[in-house]
């Protein structure tokens, strides 16, 4: 069917800043994670995936261990999950998520990027509903039907399975990511996923150009520098532009 999503490691930076910026964001992630759900990766199935994702991510092992501690200590920062939508440049739709510890800074910093090209943001669920909210697990298989056999053995909803060369791309909705996981995972040893996450899913695309694309570049470039912003998600074709 040709849904596309969005691959964390097409936007990885190469530079030190950016890849600090990346550590810190995967460090957070992972503090709240094991704060919420339990420090034991093989109890915990959202840490242990997160811990997967980071490593593939090259995020170095002594970042992973010091939010971990960082939990165990139980103090330290509050951090809460925040989520804002809105119209960006070109009239494309984003949902924008974050962790804080001041919902009210990270509001006023998300909203600046939306101002300051000439966007408007929203409130909750202004553009949410021209997203699918899914799991998304790729790996590289080369029986289709047995891994579809596997999921349906576990009850899990498939929204969508795609077979390109090789490369298996499954799609649920995004409360069936951890019965979907475990099933892969107990029907398939040494299942290598390429991605392995929850994402929003444009139900379909625009294109920008012109003044609004170099809006919608600054746009993004202001939401990533944002330590709170952990993922931006948009409707807009990056292959027109």
């Amino acid at each position: 069917m040709g849904r596309a999503y969005q691959n964390r490691k097409e936007s990885m930076a190469k530079t030190s800043d950016m890849k600090a910026k990346v550590y810190s964001r995967y460090g957070r992630e992972i503090y709240v994670c094991a704060k919420a759900g339990g420090l034991d990766p093989s109890a915990n199935l959202a840490l242990r995936s997160l811990i997967d994702r980071a490593k593939k991510d090259q995020v170095p092992g002594h970042v992973i261990e010091k939010a971990i501690d960082k939990a165990k200590g139980g103090g330290g920062e509050d951090f809460a999950p925040a989520r804002y939508e809105g119209y960006g440049p070109g009239g494309c739709m984003a949902i924008i998520e974050c962790l804080t510890d001041n919902p009210n800074r990270t509001f006023g910093d998300v909203r600046v990027a939306f101002t300051k090209t000439k966007c408007k943001i929203g409130t909750q669920g202004t553009v949410a509903h021209m997203f699918d909210h899914a799991a998304i697990f790729v790996f590289r298989h080369d029986d289709e039907e047995a891994v579809l056999e596997a999921l349906m053995e576990a009850d899990v909803d498939v929204t969508d399975l795609e077979n390109e060369d090789g490369m298996l791309t499954v799609f649920t909705p995004n409360t069936e990511y951890a019965k979907a996981r475990q099933a892969l995972t107990a029907a398939f040893e040494g299942i290598d996923f390429e991605v392995d996450e929850i994402q929003f899913i444009p139900q379909s695309y625009t294109t920008v150009s012109g003044d609004d694309r170099e809006l919608f570049d600054k746009f993004l470039t202001m939401l990533n520098d944002l330590d709170d912003v952990q993922n931006v998600y948009h409707n807009v074709d990056l292959a027109d532009g």
